[in-house]
């Protein structure tokens, strides 16, 4: 599922925005959702911290000491994927606002019609991610990979290992680069553990555990800062050990 957050200090523009997001979401068949809405800079900010969010909509003039541009620069340092789309009367700030990967500007008042191509490039964008990013080419051998096969990345020291359906592949390359070039469904769950969501078959809280087989030979670690973003994507419900096989992975 796609989670959009909107961040404003008007509570009746963040209604109207968040109704027309949804009306449009229903227009265009898509798996999405308003998850979130605030007229506080700093709890959009946690709920981005502890959940995933595929874009977020901010104004800039938040009435706050904290601006809509502040919010964009704390957020790129935790989250380099997340779509920003800023919505503002002060056009002076467009050329600023791109200073933070920005992708979209919408001048208010907004129209339903200008929100509907901002959503409609969203998608677009996503799906040429996907086609552009089905492989992972390893930094130090003429080998690619490809994604729908991984079932988790491991950091041992300096090295990679990416764990497939078949056998292991280790790689010299930074933790943190791969974590930005993989797709959504590529979640951190550990600090030495990225995970497909698409390969989990179960969770165990208990060991904090992820597998990825019906026999549970393969798994990975959950950290605790990890956790709760983990568990949002399967909408976990509570219990200690978890199948997952009803689940809908596309979400």
């Amino acid at each position: 599922m796609l989670n959009f957050v909107l961040c404003d200090d008007n509570k009746i523009i963040l209604d109207r925005l968040s109704k027309v997001l949804e009306s449009l979401f229903i227009k265009h068949n898509l798996d999405a959702e308003v998850s979130f809405t605030s007229i506080d800079p700093l709890s959009t900010l946690e709920y981005v911290k502890s959940n995933t969010v595929t874009a977020i909509f901010l104004d800039i003039d938040l009435k706050s000491n904290i601006s809509g541009l502040d919010l964009a620069s704390k957020i790129r340092e935790i989250d380099n994927k997340v779509y920003i789309i800023f919505t503002s009367a002060h056009l002076e700030y467009i050329l600023i606002a791109y200073k933070y990967k920005t992708f979209d500007f919408i001048p208010k008042p907004i129209t339903s019609e200008r929100l509907e191509e901002t959503i409609i490039r969203i998608i677009n964008d996503i799906k040429d991610y996907k086609i552009k990013t089905k492989f992972i080419r390893l930094s130090n051998r003429n080998t690619i990979i490809n994604q729908d096969s991984v079932k988790y990345i491991k950091k041992d020291g300096m090295k990679l290992v990416f764990y497939t359906d078949t056998r292991k592949y280790e790689t010299y390359s930074s933790f943190a680069k791969i974590s930005n070039e993989l797709p959504p469904n590529f979640i951190r769950c550990h600090k030495s553990y990225i995970a497909n969501v698409d390969k989990i078959t179960d969770i165990d809280t208990n060991n904090n555990l992820v597998f990825f087989d019906s026999k549970n030979n393969s798994s990975c670690y959950i950290g605790p800062k990890y956790k709760n973003k983990l568990m949002e994507v399967f909408n976990y419900d509570g219990n200690n050990t978890n199948n997952l096989d009803s689940i809908d992975h596309t979400k």
